[in-house]
């Protein structure tokens, strides 16, 4: 079973208890596939980086939940129900990589030395 990343933006006048609600719901949805939950956190009510519209106006901040799951990887298919939940700005689920790709790139990238003097110098 692979890892993700669950990440979900509330709106901003969403209670804390209706958040943990939905999250709760996404973690019967795991665990109904034999899956494990590893990880809840919150990130509070952040400012996006551009406006998300929906039916009830603009909205140019959220509250950012990420949820760390071990699940299938039918797992896309189980949370297709967020999409009409009206407290939701967003969702987005990630297959979670680890770091092992960044240390396969470490040796072929290129390393560029730049001296801080280079970074200020006038041009």
């Amino acid at each position: 079973m692979p890892l993700y990343d669950v990440f979900v933006i509330f709106k901003p006048l969403v209670e804390r208890k209706v958040m943990t609600d939905i999250l709760v719901r996404i973690g019967h949805k795991v665990y109904q596939q034999k899956g494990v939950v590893t990880n809840v956190k919150y990130f509070g009510r952040q400012f996006l980086a551009y406006d998300i519209k929906k039916r009830d106006g603009r909205h140019y901040e959220g509250h950012l939940m990420q949820m760390t799951v071990m699940a299938a990887t039918a797992f896309n298919e189980q949370l297709q129900y967020l999409n009409n939940d009206e407290r939701l700005l967003r969702w987005l689920l990630i297959k979670n990589r680890g770091t092992k790709w960044m240390d396969a790139l470490q040796g072929k990238l290129p390393s560029v030395d730049v001296q801080d003097e280079d970074l200020f110098r006038a041009r």
